[in-house]
């Protein structure tokens, strides 16, 4: 567990400054705002490629839902724990450049409090999604469990598996590709990658208690420990959120293009 959480502690740091050095070097007209930005989301699908593939494993591995159990579990939990640390840290910095090339007065004073809280405000639900994760699902994880539901945290792994897909998006619209087939294509992808392992993700872990212990799943819930239902509560409402306003986004996104279609059309028929 502790070679874990060294390897972690030192991959993700290393990972991030590695791509901010290269991508200053390759992209010498970005902003420092925009290189940070970048590095943060390419470490981040990594973190979310590698959760993605041991969840995977970790679910193929496991007969039984309850008792079964992977070494990978803990691995992983231990391995993931400081990128969640550095991300919120990364994020942070993302956030303080970006508002010093807007021109943000609070900037102007360098790192502050102010700062901080402006940052905080604004991505406060990824933050305490972040420490959420490691406050409160990682002790559980490690120590709390008693070995048993490695298939239910390996279920939870793969709920990373549309993050890639949204920092494609992001890293797609930073080289100004906003408007092309890719991140269309790209836009289906993570709505459906999101909607399918964020959401429909949970009846299917009820659906497989239920199926291995003979309980259809409408009677699941009423089943298990009351902790079990709001711990899983807890964790999909904010996915719901966030899969509103992805829903939002890309309506946004599509209406806008209508009106580009519309007013390119018009230009030819005058």
């Amino acid at each position: 567990m502790l070679t874990a959480l060294v390897c972690g502690a030192v991959a993700f740091p290393g990972l991030f400054f590695s791509f901010r050095k290269a991508l200053r070097h390759k992209f010498t007209h970005w902003s420092e705002a925009d290189v940070l930005c970048v590095s943060e989301r390419l470490v981040s699908a990594i973190h979310a490629s590698l959760a993605t593939a041991a969840g995977v494993t970790v679910v193929a591995s496991c007969n039984d839902v309850m008792t079964d159990s992977h070494w990978l579990v803990n691995w992983f939990v231990s391995f993931g724990a400081p990128y969640m640390t550095f991300d919120i840290f990364a994020m942070y910095l993302s956030h303080y450049h970006t508002q010093r090339v807007r021109g943000h007065p609070s900037s102007s004073r360098g790192h502050s409090l102010q700062m901080v809280k402006a940052f905080l405000t604004k991505d406060w639900m990824l933050v305490l999604h972040h420490l959420a994760l490691l406050l409160i699902f990682m002790p559980i994880t490690l120590f709390f469990r008693r070995g048993l539901g490695d298939f239910f945290i390996g279920c939870l792994f793969t709920t990373e598996f549309s993050t890639p897909f949204v920092s494609i998006g992001k890293i797609l619209i930073q080289l100004g590709l906003d408007d092309t087939r890719l991140h269309r294509i790209n836009g289906i992808i993570v709505l459906w990658s999101f909607f399918t392992c964020r959401i429909l993700l949970f009846p299917f872990m009820y659906w497989m208690y239920g199926r291995q212990f003979g309980i259809p799943l409408h009677r699941v819930a009423f089943h298990l420990p009351l902790h079990c239902n709001v711990g899983n509560l807890a964790i999909l409402a904010p996915q719901i959120h966030w899969f509103i306003l992805l829903l939002r986004k890309a309506k946004r996104l599509y209406l806008r293009q209508s009106r580009g279609k519309a007013g390119g059309d018009g230009r030819k028929t005058d």
